[in-house]
């Protein structure tokens, strides 16, 4: 029985999954609209490339897809799985090299009520971004995981495939490297330091 999408708000993400191996179309495009725009925003952080994100996140739900009729209910959840892919496939991308520099990637928009507000975020968006892709690779994930992605450090490491220890090691360091690369453009930033 196919259910409708409003209905399936708040069906959990194995459950869908589940319907949809089980042929439930609505089930995956709830799953799908749930999904793909979060996996998205974490491959575009860490590499730095909105198309190449872009491949990424469609090749991770692809797999997610074959993956469904062979679920097993209770071994992972749905997201720890799906970010592990996505972060498997960024790295992968990652060690292929890329040929674009992080100035041709689009700025977000900003609905910032002011022009200088807009300015002032979109400078301390790139900021970070540059910050961020100055990290080694596996900080860089480890630290968007954990503060932009929200992913608790027993999360982290099963997405990553190490031990929560190496997740606190990364994301400590990464902070340290953020502070110390961020810090001095506190004023430039906008950012009072009283």
């Amino acid at each position: 029985m196919t259910m409708a999408l409003d209905a399936l708000s708040d069906v959990p993400d194995e459950a869908l999954l589940i319907a949809y191996g089980n042929g439930d179309r609505d089930a995956a495009r709830a799953l799908t609209l749930r999904m793909t725009p979060r996996v998205l925003g974490y491959a575009a952080r860490v590499l730095g490339d909105r198309a190449e994100a872009e491949d990424v996140a469609q090749e991770a739900m692809l797999r997610l897809w074959r993956q469904a009729p062979k679920w097993r209910q209770g071994e992972a959840k749905v997201t720890t799985w799906l970010y592990r892919v996505v972060a498997n496939l960024c790295t992968d991308r990652l060690r292929k090299g890329r040929g674009q520099d992080l100035d041709s990637v689009p700025e977000p928009e900003d609905e910032a009520p002011g022009a200088e507000a807009g300015l002032q975020e979109a400078a301390r968006a790139q900021a970070l971004e540059e910050a961020l892709q100055a990290l080694p690779d596996r900080q860089r994930q480890a630290v968007i995981l954990r503060h932009l992605e929200g992913f608790s450090n027993p999360e982290i490491a099963e997405v990553m495939d190490i031990g929560v220890e190496a997740v606190e090691s990364l994301t400590a360091r990464g902070k340290r490297a953020l502070a110390a690369s961020l810090g001095g453009r506190r004023a430039e930033l906008g950012y009072d330091d009283g």
